[in-house]
Parts: C-alpha cells; sequence; structure tokens
C-alpha cells in the first residue's frame, strides 16, 4: 500500500460541543457558542427530506438513514486509518465496507501529502465549526476534501450541500492557518458502482453557505 506523506499546517484545537435546542454547537477557544456545519446545512431542502420521509414512511426512512450513516462512518474511518499509514486496516469491517473503500482507494492513492485529518476547524467571520475529513495536496494542487458514500451515483444539482460545506472549510481553513486552499475535491464512494469525484472553487459556492447560515435560527 502507499505511505503517504504528512505535514501538520495546523495545531490540533479540540472544541467543547453542546446540544442546544436541539442543535450541535461548538464553543471556540473564546467563548464563543457557533453551530456545526453540517447542523446548518441539516436546513438545506430540508421540505425534499420530510416528503420523502412521508413518502417511504418513518420505519423505513429511519432504517435507511441508519444504515448510511454507519456505513458512512465506517468507510470514512477506513479513509483515515488508510491516509495514516495505519496496518491491518480491514481488520473488523464487514466485506461490503471494504467493497465501497477499495473503489476509491485508487483515488487517495493521489494524494501526495495530508495537512490535515478530522481536525476541529471554525471561523468567526461565519461564525460557524465543524470537522473537516482532510486537507491534501491532491492531483499537484492543495484541496479541502470531504468523502462521502452513496447508495446510487449523485447528479451534482443534488449536492450543493456538498460544496458549501467544502466552501465552508475552506474559509475556516484560511482563517485560522493563513494558508488559502480554494480547491474542493468531495470524494463519493458508490455501493458497487463506480466512484464519484466531484471538484468544485471555493468562490462559487461560499456566498450560498453564507446566505444559508444568515437564514440560520438557533
Amino acid at each position: 500500500m502507499k505511505k503517504f506523506l504528512h505535514e501538520n499546517l495546523l495545531e490540533d484545537i479540540e472544541l467543547e460541543t453542546i446540544d442546544l435546542n436541539g442543535k450541535r454547537m461548538y464553543i471556540t477557544p473564546d467563548g464563543e457558542k457557533y453551530p456545526s456545519i453540517t447542523t446548518i446545512l441539516s436546513q438545506y431542502k430540508k421540505e425534499s427530506i420530510i416528503k420523502w420521509r412521508k413518502r417511504v414512511g418513518e420505519k423505513e426512512a429511519n432504517k435507511i438513514s441508519t444504515k448510511a450513516s454507519r456505513r458512512g462512518t465506517k468507510v470514512h474511518k477506513l479513509c483515515e486509518d488508510y491516509l495514516n499509514n495505519s496496518k491491518n486496516i480491514f481488520e473488523g469491517y464487514t466485506p461490503d465496507n471494504i467493497e465501497m473503500f477499495k473503489s476509491i482507494q485508487s483515488i487517495l492513492d493521489d494524494i501526495d501529502i495530508v495537512y490535515a485529518q478530522e481536525k476541529t476547524l471554525f471561523s468567526h467571520h461565519l461564525k460557524t465549526a465543524g470537522r473537516v475529513d482532510c486537507v491534501a495536496k491532491f492531483r499537484n494542487k492543495k484541496f479541502i476534501i470531504d468523502f462521502k458514500t452513496s447508495s446510487k451515483p449523485k447528479k451534482k444539482e443534488w449536492i450543493d450541500n456538498y460544496f458549501m460545506q467544502g466552501a465552508g472549510y475552506s474559509v475556516m481553513w484560511e482563517e485560522m492557518t493563513g494558508i488559502p486552499i480554494t480547491n474542493i475535491a468531495i470524494i463519493i464512494a458508490v455501493d458497487q458502482e463506480d466512484p464519484q469525484v466531484f471538484i468544485e472553487k471555493r468562490d462559487d459556492w461560499i456566498d450560498n453557505f453564507i446566505s444559508l447560515r444568515n437564514e440560520f435560527k438557533f
């Protein structure tokens, strides 16, 4: 397996999290309470999610959502361990999780240097916080990278929230490090299908995120 280089460009900061009115909040070192970026984005297209849950029924919707969440968590951890050069990364995983990871393994091999993994970020400008999947030199450029899993291939117009999430992380990263990284890569492992890679620019999506953030209430 490939041996990945690591260059730590971000001080480790672990922020306390709290639940406020059912919404996940991070507490910054100076005491500010900022909503998580995933909490903000969960409000995006919420009506369509509600309609889907009504259509398939609450029991089935919960079953699908739980399965997707567990699968996503496990494939994320496999990606993290692989990029950390860990040994025996497949131990304890089911064949379907391993197969999904292996579908994107060759894409991960395009990463040359890992700058950060699973690091907490926040921005006073955006008044938002979150945990970025990966920041790395990927295909000869610096990228904010997010790993996703899906039961079927995605169309670009379905995943605005993924691009807004990457744009938000990009602003947080630059504010905390002074290093601008404006490229966003969304790497999706698709169940029993070819993987997908979407490449976007922060500046094409950050205004959309800011509008959503300004509408967020807690």
